[in-house]
Order: C-alpha cells, then structure tokens, then sequence
C-alpha cells in the first residue's frame, strides 16, 4: 500500500472530481508505491461493436488516463492539479467481451513541471495486455486549488 494514501482517498476524487469516470463505474483496486491498479466492471452499453461485445477504445483510453493521474498523486505523495498534455496508447488486441477491464499505471520520471507516466490495460494479467500506453502531465496545469478532504468526502456515496 502507498504510505499516506488510502483507495477510500483515490476513491473519493473520482467520484467527486471525474465524473466520466463515475458514470462507467472505474474503481481503485490497488494503491502501491510503484503504482494505481484501477478497473472498470464489463457493461454492454460499452461496446464499440455491439455485435462482438468487444469494449469501444475510449472506455480503454479513459481508464488508462486515469490510472495514469492517479499514479502520480502516490509518486508525489500529494495532491496537486495536473492535466494530460500527450497520451499515446497502442491498442494491442480486443478487450475480451464480459470481462473487468483492468489498467496499471506508474510515474516512472518527475521533472519540476513534468510527470511522465507509463500504463497497460488488461483483464486478469498485466503481461498480455489489451492496450499499452506512454504519457505526460503537467503539474500545477492550475492556479486552483487541489481537492481537499471535504470534496473528496463529498464523492463517497458508498
């Protein structure tokens, strides 16, 4: 688990902050300090073929982003604003119809003003992925103030 975080936290931003990510169900599974494990449950209206069943790639995509923020508030320890400035993902296969989708995202670098971030999607194992993903963000992308305790709180509706 990462010292001084908790999914609760995680959680709560989500459900307060990003509310994409509510509506199609993204869950924190994981907190490590190497990383966020994060899922979104299988849900037919998802599909970008409705004959296959097979996930549309912008449910991937938000997933990946994410995760992928998600990881640097546990690299840095604190919450502070970011904004994506370059994703890249390459979609190596289908998403498996009827099955949690899964990404893992870790901050592998920090600059002053840079985070730079690498992620992969997957059902059940992180080493056949469905999608692979590079990324950057901006760090203090704002003059706002990070969400604080009451915000967070205010997204728990379990």
């Amino acid at each position: 688990m990462a010292e001084g975080f908790d999914i609760s936290q995680i959680q709560g931003i989500i459900d307060a902050g990003i509310p994409q990510c509510r509506d199609i169900g993204v869950k924190v599974l994981e907190l490590q300090d190497s990383g966020v494990t994060m899922s979104v449950p299988y849900d037919e209206k998802f599909a970008g073929n409705p004959v296959s069943g097979v996930l549309h790639g912008g449910i991937i995509t938000t997933l990946i982003d994410s995760a992928s923020g998600m990881c640097i508030y546990v690299k840095l320890k604190k919450y502070i604003p970011i904004a994506t400035l370059d994703l890249r993902i390459d979609y190596l296969k289908p998403a498996t119809p009827h099955e949690e989708l899964r990404a893992f995202a870790e901050c592998y670098r920090l600059t002053k003003q840079i985070a730079f971030v690498r992620a992969v999607a997957y059902h059940t194992d992180r080493n056949d992925p469905i999608a692979n993903s590079v990324s950057t963000f901006m760090m203090q992308s704002t003059k706002s103030k990070p969400l604080n305790k009451q915000t967070v709180d205010a997204g728990d509706k379990s």
